[in-house]
């Protein structure tokens, strides 16, 4: 039997219309691991929006009042085939109301897997984002 393991994804986009972006970051030692957004795991005894709002401050550095909540877009399973776990998947959308920068580094605090690693973070047009990794782009057409 398969473990359920609960997760939370960020698709934060700042801008109107045709100009709106959305934020992606790559592993800046670990290239292969794909384009990705801000999520993760949600512990025990967490809610979903309070697991959200730390994952986007652990791995990016953004604050809760640097977004507004547009509200959730969709809720699926991801069924990785290397590994024998179910992904419980809940995606919200937010704007990004903090500084107006391009692109940036950000060493990932916390207690996780992820911790130490240093992620690449930029905006891609909404209308030209590749391939996420992991399925992770699932719901974009949805935002």
């Amino acid at each position: 039997m398969k473990k359920v393991k609960r997760k939370v994804l960020a698709y934060i986009t700042k801008g109107e219309g045709r100009h709106r972006k959305l934020l992606v970051y790559e592993q800046k030692d670990q290239p292969e691991a794909g384009l990705q957004v801000p999520g993760g795991t949600i512990e025990r005894n967490e809610l979903l929006l309070d697991a959200l709002y730390r994952e986007i401050e652990e791995e990016s550095g953004i604050l809760r009042d640097e977004l507004v909540l547009e509200g959730k877009v969709k809720a699926s399973k991801f069924f990785p085939e290397d590994k024998n776990v179910i992904y419980q998947r809940t995606i919200f959308h937010f704007s990004y109301l903090g500084e107006d920068k391009n692109e940036w580094e950000y060493r990932v605090e916390g207690e996780g897997k992820d911790a130490g690693l240093l992620f690449s973070y930029r905006w891609l047009p909404l209308n030209a984002v590749p391939k996420l990794a992991a399925k992770q782009g699932e719901a974009i057409e949805y935002i």
